[in-house]
């Protein structure tokens, strides 16, 4: 590694460099290494080496569903649930497979 000749401090809450410090430990990557490498590969790609990105808490399906339709289908789910039974079964995807494509 090159000679180091500047450091930065960066103020983080505190927890968070608790779990991400467990993590870091677990891949045998120091903080400042993984600083560095983060740096090293924005240096590399020209951008942030990682997407950045607003996560979606959930889903919100009445743009896509009318009420009535969701009320049908809530009411579908709540029944396969109690009764299984009535309902195939598949261990593997190429037996779900075989039954979607069959003419049965």
């Amino acid at each position: 590694m090159t000679d180091l000749t500047t450091s930065i401090n960066v103020k983080i809450d505190k927890k968070d460099k608790e779990l991400a410090t467990e993590i870091l430990d677990k891949l045998g990557v120091s903080m400042s290494g993984l600083i560095n490498m983060t740096i090293k590969q924005l240096i590399m790609r020209g951008s942030i080496p990682f997407e950045v990105a607003i996560p979606k808490e959930e889903y919100d399906l009445s743009r896509y569903f009318t009420n009535e339709e969701l009320t049908k289908t809530a009411k579908e789910l709540a029944y396969i649930e109690k009764h299984p039974q009535e309902y195939k079964s598949y261990n593997n995807v190429k037996s779900l497979k075989e039954a979607l494509l069959s003419d049965e």
